[in-house]
């Protein structure tokens, strides 16, 4: 996993990594986005446009938010049938409308 979006970013959601993110691997959930860590290129992109500075590298990042990023891909989401994965950009799959149980519950 190259980048990870924390806390901050919880019920904010600015997109504008999402402008910058050259490959489309920022992906939305209801109240926060997710960087797909298996289509993320570890340009940088994102963590500079971000205004809230909820976006680090993942060697950086909180554990909890580190493994919850990953989750959003891998487990399966409130509302859904089967795990997001690899979906090749989040374009073509628009708001997902669903969070991590940790961010759900917050």
């Amino acid at each position: 996993m190259a980048y990870v979006i924390g806390a901050s970013c919880v019920d904010i959601m600015d997109r504008s990594c999402m402008e910058e993110c050259p490959v489309d691997c920022i992906y939305e959930g209801e109240r926060k986005l997710y960087i797909n860590p298996v289509e993320c290129i570890d340009c940088g992109a994102c963590e500079v446009a971000c205004p809230e500075q909820a976006i680090t590298v993942d060697r950086k990042a909180d554990p909890e938010h580190r493994a919850d990023n990953r989750r959003f891909f891998e487990e399966v989401l409130p509302g859904r049938d089967a795990p997001l994965g690899t979906p090749g950009g989040a374009g073509a799959v628009g708001p997902l409308g669903a969070d991590t149980a940790l961010v759900g519950g917050r």
